[in-house]
């Protein structure tokens, strides 16, 4: 069983539809989407809940109005400004930070922390196979817990199947949930597009990748918007000894199927999809050889 990575430095670059490409081509992969914060590959793949769970990602503060003697200890003890005091404390849940200085404090055991519902994560039946995703409240933290929860389930279920893939569409950016989202996989594939942006947010993420050691393969997406950036990130791949793994032209198709909710190669022209099958085909030649700059030292 492997397990690949699609990531993106920023935004906009074309992963979640490469993501759906990938899975179209796989064979029936385990599908997570890790984007917790705003997923959108269900918007393509259309699944179908079969079981919804709720995420819990830290606890806040409740006060017993009927034990609470209205001392003000609580009060003076939270440094977000959560308790207000009218008489007994009353806890604000958006200021909470579930910290337990209020609980801690009070003389009369009137405040206790529990447990707090930030979003749910789901398993879908679609058309490629099983799918894990999640939605995370707004406004709500702990997205690299709601992460882990979302590969820890894929990959017992992937194991439950026989499934030969995992394929994770991660989140843009490098922090939290995207360190999540890689650790431990065995390839990563960073889209790109040919912007300065682009190629800056590139080297951020596969930054973090060769801190975990996960060797990555780069496809450059809407090559033809910028020759002279895309020779530089080919240029920045051969001196880091990373694959290539394909170039993309900018194409409508792409829009076109994200209107429709579907993947793109239900509607490329011949010369697109085969582009697209050729894409995926040098995918899988790296991940089987796993070509990294560690490839001495794993």
């Amino acid at each position: 069983m492997k397990e690949i990575v699609v990531l993106s430095g920023k935004g906009g670059t074309g992963k979640t539809s490469l993501t759906a490409v990938f899975a179209s081509l796989m064979g029936k992969p385990v599908l997570v989407d890790c984007d917790v914060d705003a997923a959108n590959l269900h918007l393509l793949l259309n699944p179908l809940v079969e079981e919804r769970h709720d995420f819990v990602g830290g606890a806040k503060a409740r006060a017993d109005t009927a034990t609470c003697n209205g001392c003000g200890l609580c009060a003076d003890g939270c440094r977000f400004e959560a308790i207000r005091l009218n008489g007994i404390a009353a806890v604000d849940p958006l200021h909470c930070e579930g910290c337990g200085v209020c609980a801690r404090t009070c003389p009369v055991g009137a405040i206790s922390l529990e447990p707090h519902v930030c979003g749910q994560w789901f398993l879908s039946r679609t058309r490629n196979g099983p799918m894990l995703h999640a939605r995370l409240a707004p406004g709500q933290d702990n997205s690299g817990k709601l992460v882990s929860t979302l590969r820890q389930s894929a990959r017992t279920l992937a194991s439950q199947n026989g499934a030969s893939w995992i394929l994770v569409d991660g989140p843009p950016g490098a922090g939290c949930p995207v360190i999540s989202s890689l650790t431990g996989a065995d390839y990563v594939v960073m889209v790109t597009e040919p912007t300065l942006s682009g190629f800056s947010d590139l080297q951020r993420t596969v930054a973090v990748a060769d801190h975990f050691r996960v060797p990555t393969g780069i496809i450059i997406n809407k090559a033809d918007i910028n020759a002279d950036v895309a020779g530089r990130i080919e240029e920045y791949a051969a001196t880091t000894g990373r694959d290539v793994l394909g170039r993309i032209g900018y194409d409508p198709a792409f829009t076109r199927a994200q209107l429709s909710g579907s993947s793109v190669l239900g509607s490329a022209t011949a010369v697109l999809r085969r582009r697209l099958e050729g894409v995926w085909r040098a995918v899988e030649r790296a991940i089987l050889k796993e070509r990294s700059p560690f490839a001495l030292i794993r």
